[in-house]
């Protein structure tokens, strides 16, 4: 007997609801940061709130900046919001995947408000994400991933920026490295790397992770 397959929605609601999110009683943290960014290092505190706003306290602004967009970055992520409220004006269907692809590769293209998106699964995780966002195309590649017991962390990944007209790459190919502490009932980021080509390396590691009361 053939089994039926399911909808490409379905499959992809699945690996949506398979991220890893903070709950609703989520309180927030502080905690020690260093960024190393080359051989400059500078450290401080942060703290991100119980509704995701990350505070940075260190003297230098561009570390400041580049230590808050990578929480805001974090943050996002984290937050739970329901299929529905993501997706429900797209719509979805079965792409032809690509001859490298691993075996086991889904590729699910988009329509409605996402059109030009695509996605790739894999074991019921998100593999590729082929986004427009803020007048530009970001692909991304997860490699590996952590399984906390309630959803996946992405572990390591690159990302990709090209124009959306002219198919120009726009500034470097990135990887990146995320590892993750369970503080509490929580998996919080407590190191992350990135390396990009023609860029020095960087290192967002942060410790003594405390939540908030």
């Amino acid at each position: 007997m053939v089994g039926v397959q399911v909808s490409a929605q379905e499959l992809f609601r699945a690996a949506y609801e398979n991220r890893y999110t903070w709950d609703q009683s989520f309180p927030g943290y502080t905690a020690e940061v260093t960024y190393t960014n080359g051989d400059v290092v500078t450290t401080g505190k942060i703290t991100v709130s119980a509704d995701l706003k990350p505070t940075v306290e260190v003297e230098d602004e561009e570390a400041k900046k580049a230590i808050h967009n990578q929480l805001f970055e974090v943050a996002i992520h984290r937050i739970r919001r329901s299929f529905e409220d993501t997706h429900g004006k797209n719509t979805f269907s079965y792409g032809e995947s690509d001859a490298s692809d691993p075996q086991g590769t889904t590729k699910i293209v988009m329509g409605g408000k996402a059109t030009g998106d695509h996605y790739k699964l894999r074991n019921n995780e998100v593999c590729l994400v082929h986004r427009h966002i803020h007048g530009v195309v970001v692909t991304i590649n997860t490699f590996s991933s952590h399984d906390t017991g309630e959803g996946y962390l992405s572990h390591t990944y690159d990302a990709i920026y090209h124009d959306p007209q002219t198919g120009e790459q726009k500034g470097g190919y990135s990887t990146f490295e995320d590892n993750y502490t369970k503080v509490g009932n929580y998996h919080i980021l407590n190191q992350r790397v990135i390396k990009t080509e023609g860029e020095v390396d960087q290192t967002f590691a942060f410790a003594n992770i405390v939540l908030l009361a």
